[in-house]
């Protein structure tokens, strides 16, 4: 790397990665003036509503629209009614207006042709506690009635309680949904399809794979066939297949504390594997990713051979006290951290491929996955270091989307990738992959299999950092790791409570994804509002780039809450207005409460970038580490 490249910070806009892909979808009532005349009224359709999440702030609905007759329907137009204070405020896969509180949603060209029992569903993005009523489908009632209004789908069972797991099946029961017109049977979803429809509150699937992970939800049907919401998931993992453990550190079903180490920290940051130690943070951590290594050619290759392998450290710099000689067959931070394990061998590592600057080559890795897979394997598992490393993180910005390049490797790229390194590297070895936070209609998670990839891989590392900051030079400022949406907030969808919803809604098992916390902050300058949502002039100066300063500077130069400008909490993240200058960043309060917030949330743990942007003495991870606990 160059030196200007080794003072990069991995991350960028997510907001200019994700503007393209991510569409508002509401339209202008003018603009449907064509649209406006219902189809013939049919009383042999419904359309059930779901509410798929509800994050406080905000929620998400979806409604199905089902042909319950024997004649093809050509279109569809649905109608209802919000109270006031809730609204529509972007939608997918259908044309949504409105007029006051009354919502028309209308099929899109490609989607309103139903054909004797299939069925089609749209979703939106909404803000308010209200619940759709006065539901009418193509000038008829929803429940398929001539003048009944439709009536309530049923409650979400419960999470599904799992038994008797062998290398091939496995017992689920649940408790009982409510509906108001009594439950008809229940449909049991394995990652998210529909495996059994059952009348009872039992059901036990077989014919799985030995040594697999699954997610089991279950959703209920009442007496009109309308499906309610699926309740909470549970992770299962078959016995057999070489190993019933995930992977030789902490699987899904423990609690993940893991820190990325940049090889290029060694330079200008002058951060090395000790600082690990003296910091107090080796005690409170389970994981490090190694970050990085490149993807070259199809293959992964060696991001900085002197930091990782050849670099000599003195007796003060060495985390056992013990200077490199000339002559030993390995260096650098490798053979720092092997020293590190085995100082504290509850520790596992991970190399991390990719990241911001080095994901372009995965477009051309994923044409050959099965050689991709293998040249990582190699490098990882090379005999010169083979122990130090527990796994492979795969940090591709972004599948099938844009980050410093743009990709169009399809949807199932993902999948494909992350099963075939599975397949190399086996159940002994941990395989992860860092993933787009962007919950946005039509962004990011809508544009890759994370669903079905999650199958092979232990955890995710979701970004839920670098959402807004001063590559939008004008503002409006906002705090860069909301936790939540707000009134205001820029974007849609750019949270971190979206974010993980919707993962879990395409399948993603809890205790899968980690919530992610940025250990520095991003602020802009010429700022004179206190308050997120000001004007700015620009970015505000930082130590090695422009808008962005480390937290272990930010706590002492412009203190949350401890200025003469003034600060405060906005969407669970700590802002402050010193001078001119507007920073937002995670204080060891924030992140307590978003620890808290991820253990409610039954999430798999969390994950921080990076160890050197933390005080000399742990502040961040001791309370990431605290509020897991």
């Amino acid at each position: 790397m160059s030196t200007s490249t080794q003072a990069l910070p991995r991350r960028t806009s997510l907001l200019a990665r994700a503007t393209a892909g991510a569409t508002a979808l509401l339209l202008p009532l003018a603009a449907m003036v064509g649209l406006a005349t219902p189809a013939q009224a049919a009383a042999s359709a419904t359309a059930t509503y779901t509410k798929v999440s509800d994050w406080g702030s905000g929620f998400e609905g979806k409604w199905t629209v089902k042909n319950t007759g024997t004649t093809s329907l050509s279109s569809w137009t649905v109608e209802w009614d919000f109270p006031s204070g809730t609204s529509v405020t972007s939608a997918w896969d259908a044309d949504v207006t409105s007029s006051g509180t009354h919502w028309t949603a209308h099929n899109k060209s490609w989607n309103g042709t139903l054909a004797p029992g299939a069925s089609v569903s749209f979703g939106f993005n909404g803000t308010g506690a209200g619940s759709p009523a006065d539901c009418e489908l193509n000038g008829g009632s929803c429940d398929g009635g001539p003048s009944e209004p439709g009536d309530n789908p049923p409650s979400a069972p419960g999470t599904p309680a799992a038994s008797d797991v062998t290398d091939t099946s496995v017992k689920l029961t649940w408790t009982a949904a409510t509906d108001d017109k009594g439950v008809k049977n229940y449909d049991v979803l394995r990652d998210g399809a529909k495996v059994a429809t059952v009348t009872g509150l039992t059901y036990s699937d077989s014919g799985l794979t030995a040594g697999t992970d699954y997610s089991y939800s279950v959703q209920a049907r009442d007496t009109a066939d309308q499906t309610g919401p699926a309740g909470g998931s549970v992770a299962v993992r078959t016995t057999g297949g070489g190993d019933p453990d995930p992977g030789p550190g902490p699987g899904p079903s423990s609690t993940v504390k893991m820190g990325y180490f940049t090889n290029w920290g060694v330079y200008g940051r002058n951060y090395h594997v000790r600082n690990i130690v003296t910091s107090g943070s080796a005690d409170k951590i389970t994981h490090i990713n190694y970050a990085f290594g490149n993807v070259q050619g199809g293959k992964c290759t060696i991001g900085d051979a002197y930091a990782d392998y050849d670099k000599a450290y003195t007796a003060d710099q060495s985390v056992d006290g013990v200077a490199d000689t000339w002559d030993q067959p390995l260096r650098g931070n490798f053979n720092q951290l092997r020293k590190l394990k085995a100082k504290y061998p509850h520790i596992k590592v991970l190399w991390s491929f990719g990241g911001w600057t080095w994901s372009g080559g995965f477009g051309q890795a994923v044409q050959n996955p099965a050689a991709f897979a293998q040249s990582c394997y190699d490098l990882v598992e090379d005999p010169r270091w083979a122990d130090v490393f527990d796994g492979i993180d795969l940090d591709w910005e972004y599948p099938n989307a844009c980050g410093l390049t743009c990709d169009t490797s399809g949807p199932a790229a993902i999948t494909t990738m992350m099963q075939a390194m599975r397949a190399k590297f086996g159940a002994n070895n941990l395989v992860t992959a860092a993933i787009t936070a962007d919950a946005s209609a039509g962004g990011k998670i809508d544009a890759a299999e994370y669903g079905p990839a999650s199958r092979y891989v232990d955890w995710y590392n979701v970004m839920t950092y670098d959402f807004f900051g001063a590559w939008a030079a004008k503002g409006p400022t906002a705090p860069h790791s909301p936790l939540t949406s707000y009134p205001g907030i820029p974007q849609s969808g750019f949270n971190s409570a979206e974010a993980v919803a919707k993962l879990k809604a395409k399948g993603v098992p809890s205790a899968k994804l980690l919530l992610g916390i940025g250990f520095y902050g991003r602020g802009w300058t010429g700022v004179t509002q206190t308050e997120p949502g000001g004007t700015a002039t620009g970015p505000a100066a930082g130590t090695y780039e422009q808008g962005i300063e480390d937290y272990k500077v930010l706590k002492n130069t412009c203190p949350a809450g401890g200025t003469p400008s003034g600060g405060g909490t906005v969407a669970g993240t700590a802002y402050a207005h010193c001078g001119t200058d507007w920073w937002s960043y995670d204080t060891p309060a924030t992140v307590r409460s978003k620890m808290s917030w991820a253990k409610t949330q039954g999430l798999g743990g969390a994950f921080f970038w990076e160890f050197s942007g933390d005080t000399a003495n742990g502040e961040l991870v001791t309370a990431i580490d605290g509020g897991l606990r």
